[in-house]
């Protein structure tokens, strides 16, 4: 339930600290007071969607607060877990700032996330259920998610059976009418893959092979120039006649021996020219061995040069690189693949496409017969809900039209019917019921799915609006009730629910030198004897209005 609710700096709200109690808490006062300010607060703690709106004027940034204290009944402990939030105490904390720059910063105990993520872990905690939600019941499009959400624990699971099928069926379809419309182009495209698919492979083409085939290119072609450098530096090393390379620095190792030990630097310098004398001997064996074994064999090098050509012509039509190439291919593998397993034929797609259809159908089918399952269960819980709310004559049905395509949901026309008196025709509920009779059929689907849902504060924002007189008091006994295992926060203009609250807040609007401001007040017995007696009969408070008030909360 929610526990405290801080706000600041929210639309005409600067500071205000709130706590609730269990059961049922009704909010009231004059029409423009701030009531739903306070229900805005808590819908934005719950993953609303924020607005720089609803910053006070002259303020940088709103605040909002909220704790949580969770049963061990409640489901939004996995949904915690999946974030990663840890749990203290069976304690939530979440915090939300609006700044005027944009930025929207929201921890929940403390760990940062995102709108999503509060949305998702919100509808586990409060479900607010607004005048808006009349419009829900006036859309059409919205009954057949009423009717899974009341038989969701058989309708979801084949409901996602179903969906799996269905967007694979609806590929296949899509694959096949595009085969049927663009059967040369496909067969061309088919071909082209196919050429490539076999040139590539053809080449067996290995990332790195052209640095490594240049090298070789260019040692074959050059084979004379590298054959006559080779035979002159050696020549000049150690070739056979006098004063050659060899010789030359032996000479001057032989003199500078002579005084190599007179001074250390003699001593260095003949130690380096002795060094360049075994380095040059090395090197001379060195260029003979590569001379005698340099061959030249002409086959190779028209072997590397046919290779280069085959390289390079492929890279004139697949890419830049061999590296660009051999990704190419495997594009083109890929592409293969998928127009093999989808049929190399629009017959076979077309065989293809009729197996998936007939499953599609076959779940269709499933889905259909639980959903008229629920739609007998959720009659026959909307009737007795409405018997207790004075609409016993009505009879409430489920119609699913006419079938036809496969959708996203399934293949059902779902639109709720009533029929509000005897002897009338049942008509679509959106075109026939009252303000009234709609909320009266809206809190009997809240009273039914409270029941199921696992949120632990229930809202009700003004959802009496369009009845009196004993429909009223129906009303009022009926949110009673929900709050007898739910906490219920309820703003009202009617005395009859105000009377059957719990516990009672004065929402009113206060100017505090040129600023408005809304302040709440918790009332004492007194005081919601005055404040129900003003709800009967207006600002005029009379001893006969405060007795009536008495006599309304006494019931």
């Amino acid at each position: 339930m929610l526990q405290e609710l801080s706000i600041q700096n929210f639309a005409i709200i600067p500071k205000m600290d709130l706590s609730f109690n269990p059961q049922m808490t009704v909010l009231t006062g004059e029409t423009g007071a701030g009531k739903s300010i306070i229900i805005d607060a808590v819908g934005l703690l719950t993953g609303g969607r924020s607005s720089q709106d609803f910053i006070r004027e002259g303020a940088d940034k709103a605040v909002l607060q909220g704790l949580f204290t969770l049963d061990e009944l409640t489901d939004v402990k996995p949904v915690l877990a999946e974030y990663g939030i840890e749990l203290d105490d069976a304690q939530l904390l979440i915090n939300r700032e609006i700044n005027r720059n944009g930025r929207n910063v929201i921890r929940v105990n403390g760990t940062l996330v995102n709108t999503a993520i509060l949305k998702d872990i919100g509808a586990h905690l409060v479900d607010i259920h607004g005048q808006n939600e009349h419009q829900a019941l006036m859309q059409v499009e919205n009954h057949r998610s009423m009717l899974d959400e009341f038989g969701q624990a058989t309708i979801a699971p084949k409901l996602a059976e179903y969906q799996v099928a269905y967007q694979q069926y609806k590929q296949l379809k899509h694959t096949y009418q595009q085969r049927l419309a663009n059967e040369q182009e496909w067969a061309q495209r088919f071909d082209m893959l196919e050429f490539q698919a076999k040139e590539l492979a053809d080449a067996q083409l290995i990332d790195g092979e052209e640095e490594t085939l240049e090298a070789e290119y260019q040692a074959l072609t050059n084979f004379q120039d590298i054959l006559s450098a080779l035979s002159k530096a050696y020549e000049a090393l150690a070739g056979d006649w006098d004063g050659n390379g060899l010789e030359t620095v032996s000479t001057a190792v032989n003199e500078l021996e002579d005084i190599e030990d007179l001074t250390p630097q003699y001593g260095e310098i003949t130690q380096r020219v002795r060094g360049a004398y075994f380095e040059l001997q090395d090197a001379a064996a060195d260029v003979l061995s590569i001379r005698d074994n340099l061959e030249f064999d002409e086959g190779r090098l028209q072997e590397v040069d046919e290779r280069l050509n085959l390289i390079r012509s492929l890279e004139r039509k697949y890419g830049a690189t061999i590296t660009d190439v051999l990704a190419h291919q495997a594009e083109v593998e890929n592409q293969l693949m998928g127009m093999r397993e989808n049929g190399t034929t629009a017959a076979e797609l077309a065989e293809a496409l009729a197996m998936a259809e007939t499953k599609v159908q076959t779940l269709a089918a499933a889905l259909t017969e639980l959903r008229k399952t629920a739609a007998v269960g959720l009659t026959k819980q909307i009737h007795a809900q409405l018997k207790d709310l004075y609409m016993e004559k009505a009879v409430f049905s489920v119609d699913f039209g006419d079938s036809n395509e496969p959708k996203e949901f399934g293949v059902d026309n779902i639109e709720f019917y009533i029929q509000t008196n005897p002897g009338e025709t049942a008509k679509p509920l959106v075109k026939i019921a009252s303000g009234g009779e709609l909320s009266r059929m809206m809190l009997a689907m809240k009273t039914i799915f409270s029941q199921q849902q696992g949120a632990t504060s229930i809202i009700f924002d003004e959802v009496d609006t369009g009845v009196s007189g004993r429909v009223a008091q129906a009303i009022a006994e009926k949110i009673s009730t929900i709050a007898q295992t739910s906490q219920v926060l309820t703003i009202t203009h009617l005395p009859q629910v105000a009377a059957v609250a719990d516990h009672h807040l004065f929402i009113e609007k206060q100017v505090h030198g040129d600023r408005t401001e809304t302040t709440v007040t918790p009332l004492t017995e007194a005081q919601r004897v005055d404040e129900i007696a003003r709800m009967l009969s207006g600002s005029e408070l009379s001893e006969a209005a405060r007795q009536n008030a008495r006599e309304l909360l006494a019931k």
